[in-house]
């Protein structure tokens, strides 16, 4: 009675598909039953509501696909080898020779950069088990250590990542993004874009298992354990390499064997690990760093941290990363965020997204020198925050999630309760149904108007609470985001006030384009829609073209309405003021602006000292400046409109209500000034501490403020550009078109909205430019043109 395996079915085994296919497939040793009904495969991360379903999902071509990626790389770990204690400068061809009288060797890959450690594979794990169990190895007379290579738990690769995938330029992105059907589409494909490849992930990999190799040697016992961006399912290209040392165990081995005859030969004779501080615990891992792990350089150990680590970089990968020795909140951090993106499939196409926009608007950042930018891990924080706000809830609290911790999953680390769920499949589906792209607007909306300082933002609790009374443990800011797990700790700490009310205004500007066409549908003439005007900087008004960064400058209402166009060339002449005068840039002006209802204005804008007395808008002599400037111009009239009309006058809505926004721009007639401008010197750089510097030496005879603000600025920029060398360079640094024109009327305010066309393609550099004039024109102005006090433009 052996064909039945019903009663005594043979265990399946890792090595491969099961051949009895008439097992019961809950015997599969991957899968597991859940205490709510149905099953989970561990290594496809898959959950089946019953036995049909698990087993259709095991003869699957992806489970099955795995099985034989997990049952390779087991077979090519049994027949490996570590060795090291070799000479350096010994070639792959001489181990080879050396470990093939054990038998046929199939690679070597060695340290190219230090030569210190080697991993040998043999044809078969016989070969490794002889080398093995020779007692004493060497080679060109130096003695080789030679042990098992270590064997790690096996990572399936994550579904939708391809295995070689060049990261995508700017362009490359909005293009892709463009040929979407629907902004959902774009969010999905969005995180496709940006994501690790199976290439970089298993580079990544392969660099912790080099690591875990070397320090081994040194720490018997110990984990290098990954976490952060790398593995918290909101990985990008580039992200840092975020690791754990975790010395608990070698320092449990280093009280047993002290004393021992073999001790000598390790590190843990040297230093008592259980005593060291950790200033001496980092110094001592950036030594086995820049001596032992092959193509790391960089090193430097940084103790005064919040939470001390020591930098490296990756030389053949470009890679940068952190080590740390006492963080291991980090890694529950880590498996909270896995746990959120595993739970609701919107979670991460709506974090990419809000990442993605705060990079491009200049709120986020790597406060890591103690700038006043929003991390990644905050601006994801605040995504799960406000997904768990939601009504009905897309994800649970914390303290929800603590409820349904089993006895397995109570942590308690650092005297903080960690303890939630490890499987996603224990949590209830949301009864939430909105889209992506809703969520997306209704976050702009829900924090363009928000309290970020009265307030903390709790995802132990997943509502905002009321500040404490006493905060002494909470450091209580302009932004107020709690750890999820850490209460003490306030994640947005380092931002300003400032950085907060930018993050509001942005907020708002979004949720405004939200709220518009171009937002919701694919433009039919191949202009920028969806994501792709929300990500450009500045540029979510309507009009605004997807390679151009807007500055909206408010100015007074108009004495008189029928004159839509009054004050806009007093505002033109003040913008070439602060452009050329006070920050030093060279600006060759357009035709003077044309104001409506003023047809006797043509005078021209002031002349650029610096570009010499050619006449407005002729620059055939100028070699330097090769951009043309644009013309100024009206929109012609459509068809059947009267010529004579009032700019500010309605047209007649033939779409409906919903395109009031978009079209609002298309029915004003359009006044435009433009300039082509070069910028030679870093003059945003540095402003605040020159600024100090000036005023702290103006004579007691001057105004406590150094004079009237805009000389000061202007006295700023003559010694940015005196220390950088006052003799213009080869080449200017940046090259942009700017135009301005005049929009609103009717029922909106008056504003001037200033354009820039970067050329070529904006890069980091023109982002940082367009950032800080952003905030420093519009106050600039104010005080150039007497609208009112204003603050000091800041840089």
């Amino acid at each position: 009675m052996d064909g039945g395996g019903g009663s005594s079915p043979e265990p399946v085994t890792a090595a491969g598909p099961s051949p009895a296919p008439e097992l019961p497939p809950e015997a599969d040793p991957d899968v597991e039953p859940l205490p709510r009904g149905g099953f989970r495969c561990r290594l496809c991360q898959v959950a089946a509501a019953n036995r049909p379903s698990l087993a259709e999902h095991l003869r699957g071509k992806k489970h099955q696909r795995l099985r034989s990626l997990r049952a390779e790389r087991r077979a090519q770990e049994q027949r490996s080898l570590f060795v090291s204690g070799f000479a350096r400068g010994t070639a792959a061809e001489e181990l080879a020779a050396y470990f093939g009288a054990f038998g046929e060797v199939v690679a070597v890959v060695m340290d190219k950069e230090k030569g210190a450690y080697a991993i040998v594979e043999l044809q078969e794990a016989a070969s490794r088990e002889r080398a093995l169990a020779q007692p004493q190895h060497a080679l060109a007379g130096r003695s080789l250590r030679v042990r098992p290579r270590e064997q790690k738990d096996f990572t399936r690769p994550l579904p939708g990542r391809s295995a070689h995938r060049e990261p995508l330029g700017a362009e490359q992105l909005e293009r892709a993004l463009c040929q979407a059907k629907d902004v959902d589409a774009q969010m999905e494909q969005l995180v496709g874009l940006l994501e690790l490849s199976e290439g970089e992930r298993r580079l990544r990999h392969l660099l912790v298992a080099l690591f875990q190799e070397v320090f081994s040697e040194f720490f018997p016992g110990c984990s290098v354990l990954p976490f952060g961006s790398s593995v918290n399912s909101f990985d990008a290209h580039g992200c840092d390499l975020d690791l754990l040392l975790d010395l608990e165990p070698t320092k449990s081995l280093q009280s047993s064997v002290r004393g021992s005859p073999g001790a000598e030969e390790s590190i843990l004779s040297d230093i008592d690990l259980a005593s060291a501080s950790p200033p001496e615990l980092l110094e001592l891992v950036a030594a086995v760093l820049r001596r032992c792990v092959p193509g790391v350089r960089r090193v430097r150990a940084v103790p005064t941290a919040r939470r001390p680590v020591v930098k490296f970089s990756h030389k053949q990968s470009g890679l940068a990363g952190d080590i740390s020795v006492d963080n291991r909140l980090a890694l529950h951090n880590t498996r909270f965020l896995r746990l959120c993106a595993e739970a609701d499939e919107r979670v991460r196409p709506l974090g990419y997204a809000v990442r993605l926009w705060a990079k491009q608007q200049g709120l986020a950042g790597n406060p890591a020198g103690g700038g006043p930018l929003l991390t990644n891990y905050a601006l994801t924080l605040l995504v799960l925050f406000f997904l768990q706000t939601r009504s009905p809830p897309v994800l649970p609290a914390v303290a929800r999630l603590r409820e349904l911790a089993g006895n397995e999953d109570h942590v308690v680390v650092a005297g903080w309760d960690c303890s939630f769920p490890r499987d996603a499949a224990l949590l209830e589906p949301s009864a939430n149904s909105k889209s992506p792209s809703s969520l997306l607007a209704e976050f702009f909306h829900v924090f363009g108007d928000f309290d970020f300082s009265g307030r903390v933002l709790s995802l132990r609790e997943g509502r905002a609470l009321p500040l404490p009374e006493a905060s002494e443990l909470f450091k209580l800011g302009s932004l107020n985001l709690q750890d999820p797990f850490e209460l003490s700790h306030n994640v947005a700490a380092n931002v300003t006030e400032k950085t907060a009310a930018r993050l509001g205004h942005c907020c708002r500007a979004a949720a405004k384009y939200c709220r518009s066409l171009q937002y919701r549908c694919k433009s039919a003439k191949g202009r920028g829609w969806g994501l792709v005007r929300l990500f450009q900087p500045g540029a979510v008004e309507p009009g605004a073209g997807a390679a151009s960064f807007l500055i909206t400058i408010p100015m007074p209402a108009p004495r008189c309405p029928e004159e839509p166009g009054e004050g806009f060339k007093e505002i033109c002449a003040g913008i070439a003021f602060v452009l050329r005068d006070v920050l030093r840039c060279r600006c060759t002006p357009g035709k003077p602006p044309k104001q409506l209802g003023a047809p006797g204005v043509g005078q021209s804008l002031p002349e650029d000292p610096v570009g010499g007395k050619e006449p407005p808008g002729d620059t055939a002599g100028e070699e330097e400046e090769p951009l043309q400037p644009a013309t100024a111009s009206k929109r012609p009239q459509p068809d059947g409109m009267d010529g004579a009309a009032l700019p500010c006058a309605k047209r007649p809505r033939v779409n409906g209500p919903e395109q009031e926004e978009e079209e609002e721009e298309e029915k004003e007639e359009e006044v435009v000034a433009s300039w082509s401008c070069t910028i030679w010197h870093r003059v945003w750089t540095g402003r605040r501490r020159l600024r100090r510097q000036l005023l702290h030496g103006a004579s007691p005879e001057e105004p406590e403020e150094g004079g009237d603000s805009l000389e000061l600025e202007q006295k700023v920029s003559e010694a940015i550009v005196q220390h950088e060398g006052a003799a213009q360079p080869p080449e200017p640094l940046l090259r942009f078109e700017a135009s301005a024109r005049l929009a609103g009327g009717g029922q909106r305010e008056p504003r001037v909205l200033l354009r820039l066309t970067p050329s070529p393609a904006p890069g980091p550099l023109f982002r940082d430019f367009f950032h800080f004039l952003q905030a420093f024109l519009p106050p600039a102005l104010r005080r150039h043109l007497g609208w009112g006090p204003g603050a000091d433009p800041q840089s």
